[in-house]
């Protein structure tokens, strides 16, 4: 019998919801109780992918995983910037989880890159759309401290 593989791929971002005259998130009462939609989603989401429970038959948590570490995905890097600051422990525990998977597959870390910005790139001119790659690559480097395998494209075709 041939074995069969599955791969979950993530694509995690959220628009920066920085008030651009004061250079920080203000309160979203949509998002109560959490101060704004970056907080609660993480809360909801990117931090419960770090702490996933395994249960057993009897319904006792057995493991606790990284899913990150066994699942392809991106993650914006203005998402990710906003983590490193307001949600550090998200953020290493991604961090980690790339790392964890460059042992397990063979060197291949799960984590690959995105356009730095979320837009989409056919609608974009020929230097915009290698400006966001470049700085999409280069903001990859500085986080994960390595080059990226892949890059996910928006709306690319």
């Amino acid at each position: 019998m041939k074995e069969k593989y599955v791969c979950i791929h993530g694509h995690f971002y959220q628009p920066p919801r920085e008030n651009p005259w004061l250079n920080k998130v203000e309160i979203q009462d949509s998002a109560y109780p959490y101060h704004d939609w970056n907080h609660r989603i993480n809360a909801e989401c990117y931090v419960r992918n770090t702490s996933s429970r395994i249960w057993d038959d009897e319904g006792k948590i057995k493991a606790i995983m990284n899913n990150y570490g066994w699942m392809s995905f991106n993650i914006g890097p203005t998402l990710l910037a906003w983590m490193e600051n307001e949600a550090p422990g998200t953020y290493n525990a991604i961090l980690e989880a790339d790392k964890e998977s460059q042992e397990r597959f063979s060197g291949h870390g799960s984590a690959i890159a995105q356009a730095f910005n979320h837009l989409i790139m056919p609608l974009a001119n020929e230097r915009d759309q290698e400006t966001q790659i470049i700085w999409g690559i280069e903001d990859f480097k500085s986080r994960f401290n390595r080059d990226p395998e892949g890059m996910w494209l928006g709306e690319q075709q």
